[in-house]
């Protein structure tokens, strides 16, 4: 029997020079927005990192527009890919109020985890990006939270479609791939974002809260007890709730999104016959 050999998964979003320059970009800068806290000295003189939010919060978003720009630009997305962002976006958006404020319950991770699998890491990005930010609309979440949200989410999302291809593990073991990656990134996609307010406790709660005057390991231990008493529940709710889901509908979904992509044929070239008219 001839082993069966798996084409290529169509891309509707592929990473080109420029796009590859402005994620990297967008990805340095953010790392250092989540991670100021352990960068900074003791011995710095910066008190309120709150004042500078909102510049952080322009500079953040302009840079996610740009990589999304690139991206687009680069790949010559089309109006199937566009169509399929736009579902896909929406979906994610309306499935993240549910279960919100229940212990983590966010159905969106599993949609996003199995969408960056399918389409790629270059979409991947775009949709967690584009995602979150509907979702913010929608819920009436804008603010300064907004653009650590829309990078970190595009992060898991595009982290998705950089695991090993399609053609090199398909069926159950896939699918264990992918539940065990959304279980796993679903912790760092908490973690990153407690990052992202942990620096702003100020004297609420002394224990824990970020002391710009104390030393790296200090201010590592005091995130970690942060993280343990406020978020770790949460947590743990939506990893739970990603594998489960993964494992459950994982199956259908890949199926249906595999299909749909066939059926675009997103990178097949649009032709015009003459003879035609």
């Amino acid at each position: 029997m001839k082993p069966v050999q798996l084409t290529p998964q169509a891309r509707p979003v592929r990473l080109g020079p420029r796009s590859l320059a402005a994620l990297a970009l967008v990805s340095a800068v953010g790392v250092a927005a989540f991670t100021w806290p352990f960068l900074t000295p003791p011995t710095s003189q910066l008190s309120a990192h709150a004042q500078d939010a909102p510049w952080l919060f322009a500079g953040l978003l302009v840079l996610l527009v740009a990589v999304v720009a690139a991206t687009i630009s680069e790949s010559g997305l089309g109006p199937k890919a566009v169509a399929m962002l736009g579902v896909l976006a929406a979906t994610g958006a309306a499935l993240r109020p549910i279960g919100a404020g229940t212990a983590g319950i966010e159905p969106m991770f599993f949609l996003m985890v199995l969408s960056g699998r399918v389409l790629g890491p270059g979409f991947g990005f775009v949709l967690g990006s584009v995602t979150m930010f509907a979702s913010a609309l929608l819920t009436g979440g804008v603010g300064p939270w907004m653009p650590f949200q829309m990078l970190a989410m595009g992060w898991f999302t595009m982290g998705a479609g950089l695991l090993p291809g399609p053609d090199r593990l398909r069926g159950r073991m896939e699918l264990l791939l992918l539940a065990l990656y959304g279980f796993l990134a679903a912790f760092a996609y908490g973690t990153v974002m407690n990052l992202a307010g942990w620096p702003f406790m100020g004297t609420l709660a002394s224990s824990i809260a970020f002391d710009p005057h104390a030393g790296v390991p200090a201010n590592l231990a005091r995130f970690v007890a942060y993280c343990l008493a406020t978020s770790l529940g949460w947590d743990l709710g939506r990893a739970a709730v990603t594998l489960v889901l993964t494992l459950v509908l994982g199956p259908a979904v890949l199926r249906a999104l595999r299909r749909a992509t066939r059926r675009a044929a997103f990178e097949t070239p649009v032709t015009f016959d003459a003879s035609a008219r």
